[in-house]
């Protein structure tokens, strides 16, 4: 037993150097990987936050009512809606804060009325309206943006 002891040897200082220098590549090989992750992980954080801004102004919207809500008959009616910020924590106690610009669209409104006449008098009625939300953000020096839409009925 004692002569298999003798005969084993340890590893050299070459093979330390080699085996250290393919771990530190690997790992940096992991950063790099990692960064790229992180970029679009922000990515999808900031379109996540878009999309609950735009369904918070169509919750706005629709508890508002049809009639409240500003449009045409024959055209688009558009306006915008307060800049809302988003803010989140990251790492280390550090945050990020989105600031998101909605805008809205109301689509022309022939197509949602209903006509009721009586000997009296013809009323039209609009029952509902279209809506289409843009957010738009930037990220990274470019303006990025969602569209989310929804028919608002009385």
């Amino acid at each position: 037993m004692v002569k298999l002891w003798k005969n084993k040897k340890g590893f050299g200082i070459v093979e330390i150097l080699v085996a250290a220098a393919v771990l530190g590549f690997m790992y940096m090989a992991v950063l790099n990987l990692q960064g790229g992750n992180h970029d679009a992980l922000l990515r999808i954080r900031g379109r996540d936050g878009a999309v609950e801004v735009a369904q918070q102004v169509l919750d706005s919207l629709k508890s508002v009512g049809v009639e409240a809500i500003p449009s045409k008959a024959l055209t688009d009616t558009s306006f915008n809606v307060q800049n809302i910020d988003r803010k989140w924590a990251r790492g280390l106690g550090d945050s990020a804060t989105v600031t998101y610009t909605p805008t809205v669209t109301v689509s022309a409104t022939q197509n949602y009325t209903s006509t009721d006449a009586s000997q009296y008098e013809t009323i039209h009625h609009v029952y509902a309206k279209q809506v289409k939300v843009k957010v738009s953000w930037n990220f990274k020096g470019s303006t990025q943006s969602i569209e989310v839409s929804s028919v608002i009925r009385q």
